[in-house]
């Protein structure tokens, strides 16, 4: 753990919204004091009510919690109509193309094209309030005004990676039973048309019965196959469309969307979020995390198919009235210095993205940054791993020119926003490190039994008091939404949020997120479940076993590693490229292993559990240090290793 600490921008810190550690510790001990009255307090001066709650919270059914009981609202007035007295005329959506195309739209055009689009979703579809709609989109405005629609008319939007599989892309359809999917033609990357109207074809033709309609957006006018009926084409149905379009009156707990996330099961979990805490804390970890101001340019560079672009492009900007910008490409493309031109093009003034892109960016161009003028940076932040100490220092000086404060964020789909991080113009930094529970979140670092973990001691990184923007339910399995979060710790005797991370707490009780404690492997900030890579490669009619790891690696974070046992008489000749090709198949090109080695058994106990430490250990060229003689066949340690050595070579 880093000793170094860097202290807050003297001159940031000034005109900050949290100046010192002392406002900190002040806002945090009034949660403390007063939980209910602290929350109580930003859901009145934050959300637009259009009719008031009459309960906080209501703990009476946990852990399925119920906050501002009975309180009326609706996300996109949050995001949108209630700007446009004062800020119609402000740019809400910057956005760049692969190319280098520009489009800047003003909240004023985002109201009138999001009510077009949701009078589309009405009239043409009969969607209405609770009815789901998948996009499948790439990063273009349309895949942002989808979102808000939807909010509009209270339909549950559920978005799929537009990396994603066929195959991937049914099953969410299906556990969702949603009625209609959005997609475009395709878009561009690295200087090329791609396309994702095929792969919706191809997940319809193996299921998702429900789908009535598919509605597609041309964005790259490359020749694609229509389905008389049932596919229809945006960009000419749209033109017809009134923009004057009233949204739906929701209620607080009315669900927004689903994000399906991978779990330790195969099957993929679908998080639900509900409306006002979601859209509450969004907006309130814009203006802690990174102080965003009336004036300035937003920009995380995630995709809206993960929770990061859910909250950080378009739901917590946008509340926040600000100008989030969107970006198609990749910032290496059409080469290392894309993203730091675009900062000096639209003077970003807050860049947030993970590390997996900056040790990227930082490889490919360590002295690129230096080429531009990125003076309007202000806050840098970080997402979707730990970050490593010279990743974190080469960002800090070469980017941040040593002025802009890093925050460093821990969080997940299933909390809807920011949960630990430094505050840029209070928190001393230690480099890789999360610092402190943001003010009204309760992080304890505890053993199952609630018991505190000493300082130097890893344990389970819990949350130990139900807070507004969390996940409310697994959609359609409450079973395994309390098997998954909360059977795993106890504190006094009431089952706690366990984030499935450990953590551990040093001297000045800093807080270092460890990973996961689970089998979930964190692929450049993606997380999928082991039990669902394992379910993928069992398609393989020559593979008798096969055990998932994830290892370190140096861009990554971590990659797939994974270990197969062939049924007798099996060629192994070409098992990595049929392997992968099944894994792009069956979950999308993120899920490829860069490890696919043949051994001859796996290590297991007599019991039949597969030890995964031991393969873990084998695959880093590690020691063995577990004791191997409750092993059905210790001897298979010893073969594993030569196998794995022999393909290392």
């Amino acid at each position: 753990m880093s000793k170094e600490v860097f202290n807050p921008n003297p001159e940031f810190s000034k005109q900050a919204r949290v100046k010192s550690m002392d406002e900190y510790w002040e806002l945090q001990n009034r949660a403390k004091d007063d939980y209910e009255g602290f929350w109580d307090g930003f859901a009145k001066e934050k959300i637009d009510w259009i009719e008031p709650y009459n309960k906080v919270l209501d703990e009476s059914k946990a852990p399925f919690y119920k906050w501002f009981v009975d309180g009326k609202m609706n996300v996109c007035n949050q995001c949108v109509d209630r700007h446009l007295k004062d800020k119609g005329d402000k740019i809400a959506i910057l956005f760049e193309g692969d190319k280098g195309d520009v489009e800047k739209i003003t909240y004023n055009d985002l109201s009138k094209r999001v009510n077009k689009f949701a009078n589309l979703l009405k009239e043409n579809f009969g969607i209405k309030k609770g009815d789901r709609v998948v996009l499948y989109m790439p990063m273009i405005p349309e895949a942002a005004i989808a979102m808000l629609a939807c909010a509009r008319v209270g339909a549950i939007h559920s978005i799929v990676f537009g990396g994603f599989s066929a195959e991937a892309l049914k099953d969410r359809i299906e556990d969702a039973s949603a009625k209609l999917v959005i997609t475009a033609d395709g878009a561009f990357r690295k200087g090329k048309p791609y396309l994702l109207k095929p792969v919706v074809d191809e997940a319809l033709s193996l299921g998702g019965k429900s789908i009535e309609a598919v509605l597609v957006v041309k964005r790259n006018n490359e020749e694609i196959a229509w389905v008389d009926g049932r596919d229809h084409n945006f960009n000419e149905l749209i033109e017809a469309k009134s923009d004057i379009c009233d949204f739906e009156l929701m209620d607080s707990e009315d669900p927004l969307f689903l994000l399906y996330t991978s779990g330790s099961t195969g099957k993929p979990k679908g998080v639900q979020h509900s409306s006002a805490g979601y859209i509450l804390w969004a907006q309130m970890t814009m203006e802690w995390v990174f102080d965003v101001k009336g004036d300035d340019i937003f920009w995380c560079t995630a995709d809206i198919g993960w929770i990061t672009g859910h909250t950080y492009i378009v739901y917590g900007p946008l509340a926040a009235g600000t100008t989030t910008l969107m970006f198609e490409g990749v910032p290496t493309y059409p080469d290392a210095g894309r993203a730091w031109k675009m900062v000096e093009t639209h003077k970003v003034n807050q860049f947030y993205t993970a590390p997996t892109a900056i040790r990227v960016l930082h490889k490919m161009g360590e002295n690129e940054p230096s080429k531009y003028d990125l003076s309007s940076l202000k806050v840098l932040g970080t997402v979707g791993e730990p970050i490593d100490p010279p990743a974190w220092k080469w960002y800090y000086e070469a980017v941040g020119g040593s002025k802009c404060a890093i925050v460093d964020t821990w969080w997940q789909t299933e909390t809807g926003g920011h949960m630990i991080s430094p505050i840029p113009g209070a928190t001393p930094i230690k480099p890789a490190c999360a610092t402190f529970a943001l003010p009204g979140i309760m992080a304890e670092i505890i053993n199952s039994d609630g018991e505190p973990k000493e300082v130097g001691e890893t344990g389970l990184l819990c949350i130990t008091k139900p807070w507004p923007s969390m996940i409310r339910t697994i959609w359609n399995d409450d079973e395994r939404y309390v098997k998954s979060y909360f059977s795993d710790a106890k504190k006094d005797g009431k089952a706690v949020y366990f984030s499935g991370d450990g953590a551990v707490l040093d001297e000045d009780n800093y807080i270092t997120i460890t990973g996961r404690v689970d089998d979930v492997i964190n692929v450049s900030g993606h997380r999928m479940g082991t039990a669902e890579i394992e379910a993928a490669v069992k398609k393989d009619d020559s593979v008798a076993e096969v055990a998932v790891i994830g290892v370190p690696h140096e861009i990554k974070g971590e990659s797939i590693f994974i270990y197969v046992v062939l049924k007798d008489g099996s060629n192994s000749e070409d098992i990595k490229s049929h392997i992968n090709s099944i894994l792009s198949d069956e979950i999308g090109n993120i899920a490829k292993a860069d490890d696919i080695v043949e051994v001859p058994g796996l290590p297991k106990t007599r019991s039949g559990k597969i030890m995964r430490r031991i393969l873990r250990a084998i695959a880093k060229g590690e020691e063995i240090t577990q004791d191997t003689s409750t092993l059905e066949d210790p001897s298979i340690v010893a073969k594993i290793e030569d196998a794995v050595a022999k393909v290392k070579k």
